[in-house]
């Protein structure tokens, strides 16, 4: 039996796609105006995506964030798998509730706090031990492995507590060792939660603003400080055209994986 929607609904449902979707589209047509007011429509043009190409200082500073977006994200894989996985398999250790408490911390701090503490750190490090030398890519990218572990251990962890042990227990039964387990049973069964935190960890440094404006250095600016520091001066339409390239590179993306998800399924 089917439900219909009365027209109440529909008009709901319209206002809300409208509210959320509206301005995405207006940015995506206002990239391709003439005129460099991006209110004022001049025309069809694509002479600021030319001016873009063109922009070194948001190329130079796409590279950089792009750098420190995989180097975040492959830390804190790493670390929130161990995190994730000791927090869920070692139910009762001592110290467990406070190395909980510090893994998940970063998700309900504040990040003004967590910059500002980072660099506090940082600064720190550099007088007592003389590392790491100033701010860089390098303090950027452990300031938001910092961030992401947090957030793949809370992947992970959710992932495993709904996990098949069975399966382990049938291969130590089989004589297998604890860590081929892991490596040949339990990473290849938890592997989409793994993707996912890795992904959810590199969109997090890719769009970070906050605690890179406080961890980076002269020659460390991302893509977002550049973008929000030519934001203050107004608006370029040169901005509309780079936030439409990142609207098409991410629904490329997401339709790529539903087709392979899919083709997956069908071959099940």
């Amino acid at each position: 039996m089917t439900h219909r929607l009365s027209p109440f609904l529909w008009v709901m449902l319209a206002v809300g796609y409208a509210f959320l979707y509206g301005p995405i589209a207006s940015l995506v047509v206002y990239s391709f105006n003439a005129s460099r007011l991006v209110t004022v429509w001049a025309g069809f043009s694509t002479h600021w995506y030319v001016e873009l190409m063109h922009n070194e200082a948001i190329q130079q500073a796409a590279l950089i964030s792009l750098e420190i977006a995989v180097t975040a994200a492959s830390g804190a894989l790493l670390l929130g798998t161990m995190a994730g996985y000791a927090l869920q398999r070692y139910r009762r250790f001592r110290g467990r509730a406070l190395f909980g408490t510090l893994v998940t911390a970063p998700l309900v701090m504040p990040e003004v706090i967590t910059g500002l503490s980072l660099l506090l750190l940082f600064v720190a490090l550099e007088q007592t031990l003389g590392w790491p030398r100033g701010r860089g890519i390098l303090t950027i990218a452990a300031a938001h492995i910092t961030l992401g572990t947090a957030y793949v251990a809370v992947v992970v962890e959710a992932r495993l507590a709904a996990f098949d042990r069975s399966l382990e227990e049938a291969a130590l039964d089989l004589g297998a060792r604890p860590f081929k387990v892991f490596l040949v049973i339990t990473l290849p069964l938890i592997a989409p939660a793994l993707a996912a935190g890795w992904l959810l960890a590199f969109t997090l440094s890719l769009d970070d603003l906050v605690i890179a404006s406080f961890t980076s250095g002269p020659s460390s600016t991302t893509l977002p400080m550049v973008i929000f520091s030519s934001i203050r001066l107004g608006v370029s339409p040169q901005i509309n055209a780079l936030a439409t390239l990142f609207l098409v590179a991410v629904a490329v993306l997401v339709t790529g994986a539903g087709r392979l998800m899919r083709a997956r399924e069908s071959e099940r």
